[in-house]
């Protein structure tokens, strides 16, 4: 059988969790539209009877301003570095820049083969994706593919391309494992995922979400104690809310995923700390799973 790792990558925004989440055919990675969503590398597999995938998705590559931008950047380069093909997401609704043509121009220099995905077709005009072909042809790359991996189109052919590139090798996850994340991390990413879609400017990347507990109780309810790290004592006002109002729609939210996700009654438990600065500490990225 075929089988290998395929990692994904491409600037902040192009829609990379989106596609691993729909060529898995479930969740394993959040999204947002924010940049750097994506804080590690978060392994998502398609398993058929003759190959298996495991894609890497990546942080998006940017030029980092704190140490948590560098070590997401490291990341990326990580996740190249151990793959047997590349997938690069490029955006049809928006330029082809610079920061698409620096990850090219690094792509082009590896000996990893790699299948380009023009993503969001859904919202481009056909005379933008056949720009964004056009331009995204000159690099020369295995294949190219356009698709919405947000209505779920013309996924097939990703994964035929990539088989096609991947060598002979073994399973290496069971086949009906999605990804190797543990609960406890999806956990965390499902309940910061419900406080980015509510926070503004810097404050999604000064948030990260720690579970300290999760206990099933024999009444069947999942209680689940969680820390809301933020940077400063005046982002913990902005993370629980007027009167607590955005800690209790956000963590309602993810109460609800969360119990569709498990199975059972959830009773969520969310305090916010101050972590000072944590973005600039690498012990402290590291301390908090990043």
């Amino acid at each position: 059988m075929k089988s290998g790792f395929v990692a994904v990558v491409g600037r902040p925004n192009v829609g990379k969790s989106t596609l691993v989440n729909a060529l898995v055919g479930e969740k394993v990675a959040i999204t947002s539209p924010r940049p750097q969503t994506t804080r590690r590398t978060i392994r998502g597999i398609v398993d058929a009877e003759d190959h298996q995938i495991v894609f890497v998705d990546t942080p998006g590559l940017h030029r980092p301003r704190t140490a948590l931008g560098a070590r997401l950047n490291a990341v990326v380069d990580a996740a190249l570095q151990e793959s047997d093909a590349t997938l690069f997401v490029i955006d049809a609704t928006g330029k082809i820049g610079p920061g698409d043509r620096l990850i090219a121009d690094r792509l082009l220099s590896s000996p990893t083969p790699v299948v380009c995905a023009v993503n969001k077709t859904d919202a481009a005009t056909p005379d933008d994706i056949t720009e964004h072909l056009a331009v995204a042809g000159e690099w020369d790359f295995a294949a190219y593919v356009p698709l919405s991996a947000l209505e779920g189109e013309n996924l097939a052919p990703i994964v035929d391309e990539l088989v096609a590139l991947l060598p002979e090798g073994p399973r290496f996850f069971p086949p009906e494992m999605p990804t190797d994340q543990t609960e406890s991390f999806l956990i965390g990413e499902i309940i910061r995922e419900k406080f980015l879609a509510r926070l503004r400017e810097e404050m999604p990347h000064s948030l990260a979400v720690v579970v300290d507990e999760i206990e099933v109780r024999e009444d069947g309810l999942t209680r689940i104690e969680a820390r809301l790290i933020v940077e400063r004592e005046g982002q913990k006002g902005i993370v629980i809310g007027k009167g607590g109002s955005l800690i209790k729609d956000a963590g309602s939210e993810a109460r609800v995923e969360l119990e569709a996700r498990l199975g059972t009654p959830v009773h969520l438990e969310l305090r916010a700390k101050v972590e000072k600065d944590w973005q600039s500490h690498p012990a402290m990225i590291e301390r908090l799973g990043m």
